[in-house]
């Protein structure tokens, strides 16, 4: 299929029907020839990256927007903007495909708008482009909402936020020290010409200079290594695992941080537990790779009775469900899909996850709680409301006034990340 038509039919998705972008993408990637698959992906993550931009734009060229069944043609529109302000295609060949796109959209009598839009864009570029970028939506690319609260958070860092949101994540990979240290695996990236970074503290870590197919990495199948960023690669060093000791990986879907855990600690009684079944299957999937062993549960974390009847946990990994703001990078769809009051509903979910499972920590042990986002009031503000109605519970990372180590997008090349060790008495 047209990959253009294929564009604009994911980002109506996210765009006006509310599915994410890791839902959507997938199986719109098997419509196009396989030499397609990273332009399809290039052009859905660019739209949304730069949404208000492109909107803005486009309402100056229309005279009145598209709706209902049309929708489609709008983001169609979007797509073609974003090629001509954006990449390196020809002008003349994005604006070709695009009004080609019309036909496999089966609306070929808006061929002349879609064309008449594009042209019109190529003729006032420099103008349109000026006045798309004079409000703050359209200059940063995210929404107001999330604007104030960067800014609020981060007086001193917040458009070093925004413009790390924009980048293109890099590849890391997590090497399986069961197999390889991760100097012996490097060796072997190299020999295979794929150049990598290390990381200071994240001690798997591998940085590929340019992402690469998986199957392209020695030993995948056989789970010499995975992918992970180096961020959500730190959980390790903060939980530190111990041979023989029972662990909860709380919400652990899609099983990295489980797998990270066994890797370390083979002999540890790993329990990995979600609240959603079909995510649960990746958990499975990645421990068979790997040739690892836990016990998998589907449950809500806020009712353990329902699920767990054995003894309390040495240790839990409380990775609770968030904003996923610090991962904006990665799925710039998280802009358009969060709500500014979707915070305030996650700190009383993550409030009362952390009480339950404190309950299901033993005495002595430690509670690592992590999130991917980079919102103080679900990260240190959190912990800091824990620590004051929770007498038995000790911080081990960061201070009182900041307690817990908030990693922000860009940092030494990471996602966005929380953790705070917590031990109980």
């Amino acid at each position: 299929m047209n990959v253009r038509a294929v564009a604009a039919q994911v980002i109506y998705q996210v765009v006006d029907q509310g599915q994410s972008l890791s839902a959507a993408l997938p199986p719109a990637q098997q419509k196009v020839a396989p030499r397609d698959g990273a332009l399809l992906q290039e052009i859905c993550y660019g739209v949304l990256r730069w949404l208000p931009r492109l909107e803005s734009i486009t309402q100056s060229l229309m005279d009145k927007p598209l709706k209902g069944k049309q929708r489609v043609f709008h983001h169609l529109i979007l797509v073609g903007l974003y090629q001509i302000s954006f990449m390196r295609i020809p002008a003349h060949a994005a604006v070709a495909e695009t009004v080609d796109a019309t036909k496999v959209l089966k609306k070929p009598q808006l061929r002349g708008l879609v064309n008449a839009v594009l042209r019109s864009y190529q003729r006032q570029q420099e103008t349109l482009d000026a006045a798309a970028v004079a409000h703050d939506a359209g200059k940063y690319g995210h929404p107001s909402w999330l604007l104030k609260l960067l800014q609020k958070a981060y007086p001193e860092q917040w458009e070093q936020v925004v413009e790390a949101n924009h980048e293109k994540a890099p590849m890391w990979l997590r090497v399986n020290r069961t197999h390889h240290t991760r100097d012996s695996y490097r060796a072997l990236l190299t020999e295979n010409g794929i150049d990598t970074d290390v990381h200071s503290d994240a001690e798997d870590a591998l940085k590929l200079a340019s992402p690469c197919d998986v199957t392209a990495l020695p030993g995948f199948a056989d789970g010499w290594v995975s992918v992970q960023d180096a961020a959500a690669q730190l959980s390790i060093n903060y939980l530190q695992p111990q041979s023989g000791e029972l662990i909860l990986d709380c919400c652990a879907a899609p099983g990295g941080k489980t797998c990270h855990i066994l890797e370390h600690k083979a002999d540890a009684n790993v329990v990995a537990m979600d609240v959603d079944a079909t995510r649960l299957l990746r958990v499975k999937e990645n421990l068979q790779r790997l040739q690892l062993n836990a016990q998998v549960i589907c449950g809500d974390a806020r009712y353990p009775a329902d699920w767990w009847q054995g003894e309390q946990f040495d240790r839990i990994l409380l990775d609770a469900p968030c904003s996923a703001t610090g991962v904006i990078r990665r799925h710039p769809d998280i802009k358009w899909l969060r709500r500014a009051d979707d915070i305030d509903q996650l700190v009383a979910l993550q409030s009362e996850i952390l009480d339950a499972m404190w309950a299901q920590l033993k005495s002595g042990g430690t509670m690592v709680y992590a999130t991917c986002s980079i919102t103080p009031q679900e990260n240190s503000e959190q912990v800091k409301a824990f620590l004051a109605r929770t007498s038995d519970a000790t911080l081990v990372t960061g201070t009182a006034d900041r307690p817990g180590r908030q990693i922000l997008p860009g940092e030494e090349n990471m996602d966005g990340f929380y953790y705070a060790e917590l031990k109980k008495a």
